[in-house]
């Protein structure tokens, strides 16, 4: 499953899904690029930290994701984009009916939008090398809905309808596309939520988790970072040629009810 010397920018990488998936990558043997919208020293520490434990390059390049120009940008100051990894994405949690306009736009720009930009500046560099990855992170609501998300259910149904269009303007060539739908995925962010969670229905960690976070996940375990990593440096394996146009979704059966 090596991807030894190939490129690998994945976008909104300094924490969270992306960061795994931007260190299993490198575990693969690829090189990386993280990014996100800050330009702090972390973010820069980051990639010194990747690349010191895999023996491999990482750069962190600061764009925001919900700029076009930002998102050609980024994959233009990468100079070499092999595999691209679509993750950014922010949340709202609203009835349609009052849900914020500017949150809306927000929310389409950065989970679809980007997307749109970056494959578009990507595949003329993948066309030219010969080979290439594309992988979105959806969710499983690129699959099915849930109330008072309106905006994020939209985009992600996006997302998954542009990986197959995508796929299908690339299906001769060798460059593939493919989205990942995970289903909750304990981060950081999940994590700093059981304890107010708890508190809220007054329930041990272990109960909280299983009956009200999980409630729809019936596995009733959170998905890990490290298995979307995972996930994704398959899809940019060779055993993972013929696998273009699909989704592969990381959500202990979320989506067979």
């Amino acid at each position: 499953m090596s991807v030894t010397g190939k490129t690998a920018v994945i976008t909104g990488s300094n924490s969270g899904i992306g960061l795994g998936v931007a260190r299993e990558l490198a575990r693969a043997g690829a090189n990386v690029v993280l990014n996100s919208f800050t330009d702090r020293a972390e973010d820069h520490a980051l990639a010194e930290e990747i690349a010191k434990e895999f023996g491999v390059e990482a750069r962190y390049i600061q764009a925001d994701m919900s700029k076009g120009a930002d998102c050609r940008a980024l994959i233009d100051a990468a100079g070499t984009c092999d595999i691209l990894v679509n993750n950014a994405g922010i949340q709202h949690v609203s009835p349609i009916d009052t849900f914020p306009v500017d949150k809306w736009d927000a929310i389409i720009a950065i989970n679809l939008t980007s997307a749109f930009h970056t494959t578009a500046a990507a595949l003329p560099k993948m066309r030219a090398a010969g080979w290439g990855r594309v992988v979105n992170i959806a969710s499983a609501h690129g699959l099915t809905a849930s109330p008072y998300k309106s905006a994020y259910v939209a985009a992600k149904h996006g997302i998954v309808g542009m990986t197959k269009t995508v796929a299908l303007e690339t299906a001769e060539e060798p460059i593939t596309c493919n989205a990942v739908c995970p289903g909750y995925v304990l981060t950081p962010l999940v994590e700093a939520q059981i304890p107010d969670t708890m508190e809220k229905y007054n329930m041990g960690r272990e109960e909280v988790i299983k009956k009200v976070m999980l409630e729809r996940q019936p596995s009733r375990e959170f998905a890990t970072v490290e298995q979307l990593g995972g996930t994704v440096a398959f899809l940019c394996s060779d055993a993972a040629a013929q696998i273009t146009g699909t989704t592969i979704s990381v959500d202990g059966g979320w989506t067979a009810l």
